[in-house]
C-alpha cells in the first residue's frame, strides 16, 4: 500500500511515529502513537526477498509480508495450512499434492495461484531462469530434493521429490519457502529485495537505509485483519542505544535484549518475554588449512574456552552450554551428550602432541546479528581464555552484514576461526548445510570452515530421508557422537530468546522458530 492510500488519520499518525523513529528528536520525547507499533531491530536488513536472505533479523519482517504454502501453528513447530487449504502425500513420500487457498491475492494486485508457486519454485531452483540470480548465499539447499512442481490446474500443485525428504514440510514453513510475486519481481528485477511484494498480513510502505523499513495493514488480508496500522522496524545496531531507546519510549518492542540490560526492564511499564527455541551459537574453526586443520588443535580449543563463564557471566543466564551442532530444543533428536570441560591442562597437553603451541589464529568477531547473543564481549573472553593456553589470537571485527560476506564464502585464505549463529527448524538443516563435505562453499553450502568426514556425510543423507522416526533420530545420535570428538567447531551456547515489550503492547508472544509473528498485537 502506498502512503498515498492510507486514511488521513494513519497518514498522520505514521508520520509522526516516523519522525520519532528518525532521530530528528531526542529519544526522551520520542512517544510513539497508538496503532503504531515501532520495533527496534539488531541489524538493517540484507534484502526483504525470502530467495535472497539467511538471517532471522531479515526473518522477522519478511514473516509480517510474505505467507508460505504452510507455516507453524503458534506456540510449536508443527505444521498447519496457510496458503495451502490442504495436502495429500503419497504412500511413496515422493508425491505431495496441495489445494490452494481461492481468492487471495499479492499487495501489487496480482492473482496468486499454482503458477505463481511453480514460478516461485523455478526462480529458486532452475539457474536459468532470468530471476534466479538473487545473490550468493541463497537457501535453496531447502528444496534440493524437489524434481518437478506443477500446476494441476488454478488451485491444485504437485510436488515431485527425488527421494523421500523428512523435513519438506517443515522448510515450507521456513521463510525460504514465502511466495512472492512473480510480477512484482518480474517489475522490479535485481530492486525487488527493496520492494517486495507478497500475501500477508502487511505489506511494504517504504524502506529508508540505516533508519527504518515500514509496513502497513494489509485490510484484504485473508486470514484476518492485523491489530496495528503499521509497524515500522528500526535497525539499532548498538545495544546500549537499543536499551536506551526502549527505556525512553522511542520503540515499544526490543528482540534481543542484551544480557545485562535484562534486570532494567524489571519493573511498571515493561513486559520481557522469553522463549527456548533450536539455537546453537558457536565457532566455525577452519579444518582446511592453519592451526586448526589438526583435531588436536581443535579440540584444544573446545577444553580452553570456559563455556560455563560465557553462559552464567557474559550471558548471565540467559544461555546453557551446548553440546554439539543439534540443539536441545530438539529433543527428539538430541543426543544430550556432556559438553567440553574447561581443561586448559588438557588443552595445552593437546597443543604439545600437535606442536601448536604459540599458534596464530585470526579470528571473525561481529557487532550483531542475528542470533549473536553478546559477540564482542564474548570474542574477548574467548580470546583471553585461548591466550592462556598459548595460543596467539587477533581478533578482527566487522558489522554483520559485512561479517557474512566474509565468513558465508569459507575462511580459507581469510581466518582460522570465527563466530557463528544458527536458529533452525529441524535437526536436519544446521548440521546438513554446514558440516557435509557437499556444503563446503565452493558447492554452495554453508561448510565454512570445510569439514569433512565421509562417516557423518553418510549419517546426514540417511537421515534426511528416513521416514521412521525413531531411526531418524538414532541416525542424529550417532552423528552428534562423531562431531563432538572430531570437533569441527567450539561448540558454545544454546540462546533463550528473549524480548521486551511496552504495556501499550498487547497481544505479543515469542515463537520456538525465533520468528516474530505481529498480526495480532495490538498497540494502544
Amino acid at each position: 500500500m502506498a502512503f498515498s492510500s492510507l486514511t488521513r488519520r494513519s497518514f498522520g499518525v505514521l508520520t509522526a511515529a516516523l519522525l520519532a523513529s528518525s532521530a530528528l528528536i531526542s529519544p526522551a520525547n520520542a512517544q510513539t502513537p497508538p496503532g503504531i507499533l515501532v520495533v527496534g531491530q539488531i541489524a538493517e536488513p540484507q534484502a526483504l526477498d525470502p530467495h535472497a536472505v539467511t538471517a532471522v533479523n531479515d526473518f522477522r519482517i519478511l514473516m509480517n509480508i510474505y505467507d508460505g504454502l504452510v507455516r507453524y501453528a503458534p506456540g510449536t513447530l508443527e505444521v498447519e495450512p496457510a496458503l495451502a487449504e490442504a495436502w495429500e502425500i503419497s504412500e511413496d513420500g515422493l508425491i505431495y499434492t496441495f489445494s490452494l487457498r481461492d481468492g487471495v491475492t499479492f499487495h501489487d494486485g496480482s492473482a496468486f495461484d499454482a503458477a505463481a508457486v511453480v514460478w516461485n519454485f523455478d526462480r529458486m531452483l532452475n539457474e536459468d531462469h532470468p530471476y534466479h540470480d538473487t545473490g550468493p548465499f541463497p537457501l535453496s539447499f531447502f528444496f534440493s530434493a524437489i524434481e518437478t512442481v506443477e500446476a494441476l490446474d488454478d488451485l491444485t500443485v504437485q510436488f515431485t521429490l527425488n527421494e523421500p525428504f523428512a523435513p519438506f514440510l517443515s522448510n515450507l514453513a521456513y521463510p525460504t519457502g514465502l511466495i512472492v510475486s512473480p510480477a512484482a519481481v518480474m517489475d522490479h528485477g535485481s530492486d525487488f529485495g527493496r520492494n517486495p511484494s507478497g500475501t500477508g498480513p502487511f505489506q511494504f510502505a517504504e524502506w529508508r537505509s540505516n533508519e527504518r523499513v515500514v509496513v502497513t495493514r494489509n485490510d484484504d488480508y485473508w486470514d484476518g485483519v492485523a491489530g496495528t496500522e503499521a509497524v515500522i522496524f528500526r535497525p539499532i545496531t548498538d545495544a546500549n542505544t537499543r536499551v536506551a531507546e526502549m527505556l525512553a519510549g522511542g520503540i515499544d518492542v526490543m528482540v534481543e535484549v542484551p544480557p545485562v540490560a535484562v534486570s532494567q526492564f524489571d519493573r511498571a511499564g515493561f513486559a520481557l518475554h522469553e522463549q527456548d527455541g533450536p539455537h546453537v551459537w558457536f565457532l566455525i574453526l577452519n579444518a582446511k588449512e592453519g592451526p586448526f586443520a589438526d583435531k588436536r588443535v581443535r579440540q584444544a580449543a573446545n577444553y580452553a574456552i570456559d563455556k560455563r563463564a560465557l553462559v552464567e557471566d557474559v550471558l548471565e543466564g540467559t544461555a546453557s552450554i551446548a553440546s554439539g551442532p543439534i540443539a536441545p530444543a530438539f529433543a527428539w533428536a538430541y543426543a544430550g551428550l556432556d559438553p567440553y570441560p574447561h581443561d586448559p591442562d588438557r588443552a595445552r597437553e593437546l597443543l604439545a602432541e600437535a606442536g601448536a603451541e604459540g599458534a596464530q589464529i585470526t579470528f571473525f568477531v561481529t557487532e550483531g546479528g542475528s542470533g549473536m547473543l553478546d559477540p564482542i564481549p564474548m570474542g574477548t573472553a574467548i580470546q583471553a581464555d585461548l591466550a592462556a593456553v598459548g595460543f596467539d589470537v587477533r581478533i578482527e571485527t566487522f558489522e554483520w552484514n559485512t561479517f557474512l560476506g566474509r565468513v558465508n564464502p569459507g575462511l580459507e585464505g581469510q581466518a582460522d576461526m570465527a563466530q557463528m549463529a544458527w536458529m533452525t527448524n529441524d535437526p536436519d538443516t544446521l548440521p546438513f548445510l554446514t558440516l557435509r563435505t557437499d556444503a563446503w562453499p565452493e558447492a554452495g553450502g554453508f561448510n565454512s570452515g570445510y569439514y569433512s568426514n565421509p562417516e557423518v556425510d553418510a549419517l546426514l543423507e540417511a537421515a534426511r530421508v528416513e521416514t521412521d522416526p525413531d531411526e531418524r533420530a538414532r541416525l542424529y545420535r550417532e552423528m552428534q557422537v562423531i562431531v563432538q570428538k572430531d570437533a569441527p567447531w567450539v561448540f558454545g551456547a544454546n540462546w533463550r530468546q528473549n524480548a521486551v515489550t511496552r504495556d501499550a503492547v498487547e497481544n505479543f508472544r515469542l515463537e520456538p522458530s525465533f520468528f516474530l509473528l505481529l498480526r495480532d498485537v495490538v498497540k494502544n
